[in-house]
């Protein structure tokens, strides 16, 4: 077998033979009028003698993905964007100097091809080329073997070869642009106003996340990476818009897993006048017109397991959960010495300032989140572990927040809005206290944005969606890799 090095030499002689007959390896002048698609949805249905009588001539261009060579004709598959197409090529017909031209071609190339439509004798529908131009040489080959789970980190290394042979892929990325585009149509209908913030920002802000630090030469200062664009969006209410949306790139400096990529795409809204509560229920409605208009209804299967969406979803407490799934005593749950205990036990880490909070939520990370897979909200989360949201009435060591899982991960987080500019304050000393501490996850004081509560904002409400995890659930991928298209890995090792 001859190794990787030989056939691109092989190929690139094949290259300067057809460049020596005159013929331009990377021409720019083609443009084929008709998709495969086109083609194949009006004739797919049609029989020989029919189109033995159609006069009307096609043009299509295409990757050639198959070739099977008899002499002086052979078949071969050629795809574009839309589908696939047999072709046919006799020497007699396109004439021996395209011939010639065709015989130095390979698995790859991109051509464009005209002629008429006929049926072969096993039926395929197939394009009688008469006429022949070579688009795009292609100086490697195709891979063979390319479905295999040895190939993954190839198939995301190289995602362009992954798209060009894997129909699935291309098609699991179309559903992703299908469903961008409806949650954009959805939040609109809702008077909702599409707005772009910063994605350099002067202090990181938003989430608890380590951002991404870069350098300003002309301002001389340091600048972040946006974890997210909560406080921006959160200024735009002060500024007098009562609903703003965005649909964002957020970066945050950490592991990558089968969840969590560097460089991420959430769907951030803000609504003034509304609860958390409120975007409970507007959640499922969105989330339900999207799931409709992809799937055609409101069960899917993820990963072996279906999963109902029909509203209205369970409302959970996160203590209750701890008791209910976790399979802990509620005594325990209940005091926060005991369960900070049984955290440690499980050898959860506690930071400067943490407590109770982190206990509650690192062991429902670990006991409870992989056991939620039909959709459920859980509430009741502590106010230290949330240090944007409002505090609770009934309860002020507990925020108005709710957290929503579907298939054992987080897709959602929401929560009414903190706009008590002294209690905002006191909360990022308290965040600033733990950053000095060595918490490289907690905000900064953001004087600005304090400033911008003192002003007055409006009660509101606000919720993140992780589009790349709604994504997954809905194309049935186990990783979220699978549903970026340039996903980052590790340096490859040439």
């Amino acid at each position: 077998m001859n190794s990787l090095e030989e056939i691109i030499a092989q190929r690139r002689k094949k290259a300067a033979e057809i460049a020596e007959r005159g013929v331009p390896l990377y021409p720019n002048d083609f443009r084929p009028p008709a998709a495969i698609a086109t083609v194949t949805q009006r004739f797919g249905n049609a029989g020989a003698e029919e189109l033995a009588a159609t006069p009307e001539r096609f043009c299509i261009a295409g990757r050639i993905m198959l070739r099977r060579d008899f002499g002086k004709a052979a078949f071969a598959t050629l795809q574009d964007a839309s589908g696939r197409l047999q072709a046919y090529v006799k020497r007699d017909v396109v004439g021996e100097e395209a011939f010639e031209v065709w015989k130095r071609l390979e698995v790859g190339d991109i051509v464009g091809l005209s002629g008429t439509l006929f049926r072969t004798k096993t039926g395929e529908l197939t394009l009688q080329a008469d006429q022949l131009r070579l688009l795009a040489k292609s100086l490697r080959p195709l891979p063979e073997k390319w479905h295999g789970l040895t190939d993954v980190e190839a198939r995301y290394r190289q995602r362009y070869v992954d798209l060009m042979v894997n129909p699935e892929v291309r098609e699991r990325f179309r559903v992703r642009s299908q469903v961008v585009s409806l949650v954009r149509d959805f939040l609109t209908r809702a008077g909702f106003l599409e707005v772009e913030t910063p994605m350099m920002q002067a202090l990181p802000g938003g989430a608890a996340a380590k951002p991404f630090k870069t350098f300003h030469e002309a301002l001389g200062i340091d600048l972040y990476l946006r974890i997210a664009p909560e406080l921006y969006l959160k200024r735009l209410l002060v500024g007098g818009y009562e609903r703003v949306f965005e649909i964002n790139r957020n970066f945050r400096n950490e592991g990558l897993d089968t969840e969590h990529n560097p460089e991420f795409t959430m769907l951030e809204f803000y609504q003034a006048y509304a609860t958390f509560e409120d975007l409970m229920g507007f959640t499922e409605e969105m989330f339900g017109e999207v799931t409709q208009r992809i799937t055609g209804g409101l069960n899917v299967t993820y990963q072996g397991q279906a999963i109902d969406l029909t509203p209205p979803w369970r409302r959970l407490k996160l203590a209750d959960s701890l008791v209910e799934l976790g399979g802990l005593s509620e005594g325990v749950v209940r005091s926060p010495e005991a369960l900070m205990e049984e955290a440690r036990r499980r050898k959860v880490q506690f930071r400067a300032g943490e407590g109770y909070g982190r206990a509650m939520t690192k062991l429902f990370d670990l006991l409870v989140e992989p056991k939620l897979v039909q959709p459920t909200f859980i509430v009741g989360y502590p106010t230290e572990v949330s240090p944007l949201s409002r505090r609770s009435e009934a309860a002020p060591e507990f925020c108005d927040r709710f957290e929503l899982f579907i298939g054992g991960k987080e897709v959602a987080n929401g929560f009414s809005e903190l706009n008590d500019p002294d209690d905002q304050r006191r909360r990022f000393e308290l965040q600033a206290a733990q950053h000095a501490a060595g918490d490289e996850e907690a905000q900064p004081v953001d004087d600005d944005y304090v400033r911008a509560l003192e002003y007055g904002m409006p009660p509101a409400a606000g919720e993140g969606v992780g589009i790349d995890r709604l994504v997954m659930l809905l194309t049935d991928a186990a990783s979220i890799r699978d549903v970026i298209l340039f996903p980052h890995l590790r340096p490859e090792e040439w």
